[in-house]
This record gives C-alpha cells, sequence and structure tokens, in this order.
C-alpha cells in the first residue's frame, strides 16, 4: 500500500468518528458499542414509502432497462406508492396475510420491488428465493424445502416459461402464480394487478404494522445444509435504518448537497440483505433513485455494469472486489467512464471478500486521477440472521477492516482458543429460525447473544476506536501436524487476491499435513484469454494458465514468514463448484468442508509422497 503521507486527502466521509464504549470482563469477554444513539427511522418499511411518496410524489424511484427497448423504465415515488398499494389489495383479495407469504422465484425487477412492497404493506412476509434454485438446480430440493417452510399463498414470477419446470416440481402448490410475462389462464397478470381498486383495508394494514411484524423471510445460503429461514422483522429493518442514520453526520461533507438526489446502482438479489435490507431499504429512506444493475461481476455480464456507471453516475458503489477489480481495469483504459463513476461518488463499498492492498492502491489512483483527492472506501458486516453489525464509517488508510458496531448494536467478543469469536445482539437481530428451535437453542448464547462463527480482532488492543478486522471463521481453522494453525477465512481470501484476475476463489487443505495445500477454481473469463492466446488448444491454455498461477502463488509464498501461510501444493479445479452439493452457496460463497468431503480423492492427491499430474508442487 502506497505512503499515505504522500498522498492527497480523503474526499470527507459523512458519518461521525467512532465513539465506543468497550467492557473488558475478566474472563476475556469484550463488549463493544456505539456511544452514538440510533438515529431517526420510520415506523415500517411500508410506512417510509408512503413517506417519501408523500415528500416528493414525482421524484424517480426505481429505474430499469427495458428488456425490448434497452431503454430505461422510471416509476416515481408516486407511482411506487400507487402500484404497490393496488398490488396489496390484490393480495388481500388473493387471501394473502401475516400466515400467507408473497413468494418472488425471479431476480431483481421493478415489478418484483413493488410485489414485495404491497406484501409488506398487509403483512403478508415477502419470501424472495434465490434464483438459481429455480433456473440452475436440478432437482429443485433446495426450492421445494423453502417452499414447504413458509408455505405461501401468491408465487410471482417475472417471466412464466423459464419458471415453469420450477413451478410443476413444487406439485399441486395451491397458489396464485402472478406472471409480469407470460400470464393467460390460472396464471394471473401484473399488469392487470396494479389496476385493482385499492380499499381504505390497505391503509389500515399499513398503520396496523409493528416492530414484530415479519416483513419478510429470508433464507441464509445453505452452506451448512438447507437454507435456514430467518423472520425478518418491520422493526429489525428499520433499526438497521436507525443505526446507519446514528452514525451520520452529513457536516463533515462540504460538498454534500442535500437538495441532490443519491443515485443507487446496485445489482445485488434481494433475497439477501445486503442488496434488500441494507441497500435497497436505504436508498428508500433516503429518497434516492435506485438504478436497477442488470450486470453482474462476472465476464459475460460485467459490460452491463460498465454501461449502467454511465448513465447512473451513482453516488455511492458497493460490489464485491473482483467486481471492483473488473471496474478498475477498465476505468484505467477508458477515461470518460473513470469521469462518469466518480462525478457523483462519495464512497465506495466493498464485502463478501478481503479488498487487496494493491487493488485499494489502484482505486484511490483512479479516484485521485479523477478528483485530486482519495475516496473513502468502507466495509459491512454481518449475517442474514443479523442484517448489518458493524460499518467502517471512518477515513480508513488500511484494508481489512470490518469497522465497529452500528449505532443501538452490541458486539461481543469471547475467547476461543487462541481467537475472538463473534457474538451480537440487538434490535438487528432476528428473533429465532422459523420452526426450529433446536437450532435457535445452539446459535443464541446464555445472554441472547447471536453465535455467527466467526472470529475478530483489534487493531490496536489499546484504541478499540480503531476498529476490529475479521479473523476468520472459528470452525475452518485447522492445525498442519506441527501443531501450527492455518487461520483459512483470512488465508484464503489473501490467496485468491495474489492470484487475481486468473482464480475466482478456492479451498484451503491441510488438516493434520505437514503442510498446506490448495484447490483453485481459474477465472472462466482469463481461461478464455489463454485458449483465444493459445489458438484454441485448450490443453496448452491451461498448461499456461497453471504456469502463471504457480508464479504467482510463488510470490504470495515469498511474502510470507511462516508455514501457516504458505502454499506448498496445488491444483487447478476443472469441474465447477455444485449449488445443488452445496459447495457453494448462491452469494458464491464456498463451502470449504463440503468441497473437502465431496472431492475427498482429489484433496488426498495433494499429500501423497509423490504427487501425480495435475498436482503443482512450489
Amino acid at each position: 500500500m502506497a505512503d499515505a503521507s504522500s498522498l492527497p486527502a480523503f474526499r470527507p466521509l459523512a458519518q461521525k468518528a467512532p465513539d465506543i464504549e468497550c467492557i473488558r470482563k475478566p474472563d476475556g469477554t469484550v463488549y463493544l458499542r456505539q456511544h452514538h444513539a440510533p438515529g431517526e427511522r420510520p415506523p415500517s418499511i411500508p410506512a417510509a414509502l408512503t413517506m417519501r411518496a408523500g415528500e416528493h410524489p414525482d421524484r424517480p424511484w426505481l429505474k430499469q432497462r427495458n428488456p425490448q427497448t434497452d431503454e430505461w423504465e422510471a416509476v416515481t415515488y408516486g407511482e411506487g406508492k400507487a402500484r404497490s398499494d393496488a398490488l396489496a389489495q390484490a393480495f388481500l383479495d388473493m387471501g394473502a396475510g401475516p400466515d400467507a407469504p408473497v413468494m418472488i422465484l425471479s431476480g431483481n425487477s421493478i415489478e418484483s420491488a413493488l410485489v414485495i412492497m404491497g406484501a409488506m404493506a398487509i403483512g403478508a412476509p415477502a419470501a424472495p428465493i434465490s434464483v438459481p434454485y429455480s433456473l440452475m438446480s436440478t432437482d429443485f430440493a433446495k426450492l421445494k424445502h423453502c417452499f414447504e417452510t413458509v408455505r405461501p399463498k401468491v408465487i410471482f414470477v417475472q417471466d412464466l416459461k423459464p419458471f415453469e419446470p420450477a413451478l410443476a416440481a413444487l406439485g399441486e402448490h395451491g397458489c396464485t402464480v402472478v406472471a409480469v410475462n407470460g400470464a393467460g389462464g390460472e396464471v394471473k397478470a401484473y399488469d392487470d394487478l396494479i389496476q385493482t381498486p385499492v380499499t381504505p383495508a390497505v391503509d389500515q394494514a399499513i398503520k396496523a404494522l409493528n416492530d414484530d411484524s415479519i416483513g419478510k423471510y429470508l433464507f441464509t445460503s445453505g452452506s451448512t445444509g438447507m437454507p435456514k429461514p430467518v423472520p425478518t422483522t418491520q422493526g429489525a429493518m428499520c433499526s438497521m435504518i436507525a443505526g446507519v442514520e446514528g452514525l451520520r453526520d452529513d457536516s463533515r461533507d462540504p460538498d454534500y448537497d442535500p437538495d441532490q438526489v443519491d443515485n443507487f446502482l446496485d445489482w445485488l438479489p434481494w433475497n439477501h440483505i445486503s442488496g434488500s435490507n441494507v441497500n435497497f431499504n436505504g436508498a428508500l429512506w433516503s429518497g434516492a433513485t435506485f438504478w436497477i444493475d442488470g450486470g453482474k461481476p462476472t465476464p459475460a455480464l460485467f459490460h452491463e455494469t460498465i454501461r449502467n456507471v454511465r448513465d447512473a453516475k451513482p453516488s455511492t458503489f458497493g460490489t464485491a472486489p473482483i467486481a471492483l477489480a473488473m471496474l478498475a481495469e477498465a476505468m484505467e483504459e477508458d477515461d470518460e467512464l473513470l469521469q462518469a463513476f466518480f462525478a457523483n461518488m462519495r464512497q465506495i463499498g466493498y464485502g463478501g471478500a478481503t479488498l487487496s492492498d494493491d487493488l485499494y492502491d489502484r482505486l484511490q489512483a483512479l479516484a485521485i486521477k479523477a478528483t485530486g483527492r482519495r475516496i473513502p472506501i468502507i466495509t459491512m458486516y454481518g449475517a442474514t440472521e443479523t442484517q448489518g453489525i458493524t460499518v467502517v464509517h471512518w477515513e480508513a488508510e488500511r484494508v481489512g477492516l470490518i469497522g465497529l458496531p452500528i449505532a443501538g448494536v452490541t458486539l461481543k467478543l469471547v475467547p476461543n482458543g487462541s481467537k475472538l469469536e463473534v457474538r451480537v445482539k440487538g434490535p438487528t437481530v432476528m428473533p429465532g429460525y422459523l420452526n426450529l428451535p433446536d437450532k435457535n437453542a445452539e446459535v443464541f448464547d446464555e445472554e441472547g447473544y447471536y453465535c455467527l462463527g466467526d472470529a475478530a480482532k483489534f487493531v490496536d488492543e489499546s484504541d478499540p476506536n480503531q476498529g476490529i478486522i475479521f479473523d476468520g471463521r472459528v470452525g475452518e481453522d485447522f492445525k498442519l501436524s506441527s501443531g501450527t494453525w492455518v487461520s483459512v477465512g483470512t488465508l484464503r481470501p489473501d490467496l485468491v487476491a495474489a492470484c487475481s484476475p486468473l482464480v475466482f476463489d478456492g479451498v484451503i487443505c491441510g488438516q493434520d499435513k505437514n503442510f498446506i495445500g490448495a484447490m483453485l477454481w481459474p477465472s472462466p473469463g482469463a481461461f478464455e484469454d489463454y485458449v483465444k492466446a493459445a489458438g484454441g488448444d485448450q490443453v496448452a491454455a491451461f498448461t499456461s494458465l497453471t504456469k502463471d498461477i504457480a508464479a504467482k502463488i510463488g510470490a504470495f509464498n515469498a511474502a510470507e514468514p511462516g508455514s501457516s501461510r504458505r502454499i506448498k501444493r496445488f491444483l487447478i479445479l476443472t469441474e465447477p463448484p455444485s449449488i445443488d452439493a452445496g459447495e457453494i452457496t448462491d452469494k458464491g460463497y464456498v463451502n470449504q468442508r463440503l468441497v473437502q468431503d465431496r472431492r475427498a480423492d482429489l484433496v488426498a492427491s495433494l499429500f501423497v509422497d509423490e504427487p501425480g499430474p495435475g498436482v503443482v508442487q512450489l
């Protein structure tokens, strides 16, 4: 990382400085909470829409490209309120309600946003389901599990045809199916429903919502079995807003203009907390315009995100580090894109993996080129069960932080071996999994704190205000035969970052072995480039790619002082991670243990005395 003393100042982050209360117990347990109180919040998310629609009914709220015309279509706050109320009335007429949810199978769209809002308005939990469960799965086991768990009354899909096999797999489900495209017969047309005359029952239902009203059922990623149902209450979602508002301080940013409408550009799926409860709800509460990004951080789709950046000129932008790397590469070659990205940018966010020092420096160099100063690069840490827990709310000179608790949340760090295990309590935390009493007994401790299974450590033990660092998963770490602990949660992202852009993820192996091995998935885009360079010869391309990955790992090893961080052998995986087998979650996180169990023969091949073809020894 570059020497900060020689660099321009940051654009000030419109956040309060850390002010942490730190309580240490004799047994080593630490409690952390902000002295800053939670800020303003709405009574419920549907009430937030009512408020904003009343204040600025003609302001664009949701934007999305029309797939037929490729032009941006917009729904104003006033239009969105009217349509979601009409959907709420239609859902009431169909029998939806607190015990009869509305399930959403398709991805982010203007229509699915209004379906979610309409369902919540009448107290019917919205249950957005991971799209791969319907479109990529071969046995539909996870979809069936989610369906049986919440037993919806209504099922929404954007386009009926691609979801017909999934709907058929549900058998005689007894639900009313609603579709934007392909409706007919028993399948209700979305366009008809948004014309439903609204009765006073809708407004009465919105006003009857309270903190205990379940707004959504969000399912965990299913990395340890079937996805678990998380009841997400209106109180939890609104407390998430309050926790962030409590740290906000617009006066710190001299460029802040209260009359300027913020632009959010986001692709993160609404079946997860980051996309739905943090980004979508946060944008609604701030009265922003939310641009629905049809791109994704993949070689095949990221060009769409780049195109959308040019139009949206977002105020904030958050995504995975791999997408930021792709964006940085594009901006380094395109000054017009660079100027569009930084035209209104106040902060960059990342999550899901560690940001490498190299990428941090590249992003700051681009910010300086475009604006003459550095840009705050922040992250938020949380889980489906807890929503956001911690956030970096200051201009950090380093990467790897997960920040400090949001206002109103208490973080508990409990000694667990050589690490501090993360637990949390607060109004943003779920009341408990739906109908899983035994699991609830496991995940909450004797003080009612939810146990995440992660570990964290202080930047500086004597100064908690400097923040905490993610220190891996407690259950993923292992010992080498020498007794040396290997922190998988920190080593894996660091290794993947060191191999960027040639590798998109990997698995760290070596429990009770003499050294660490790794199994790595090559980036499809990178491999495609190698195939082109090799004139279509895939074998030659694979050989060349493997050689270059070996060089990157060699350079990584050279900078590491001990055996707990050095990779001695690796192999390249040619079979993608399987969603059905649980090897990868729909968020793209790899389940280290399941991959090793399923591919035990490959793991064993890393550690034989005389490794065979495919195993590279460094």
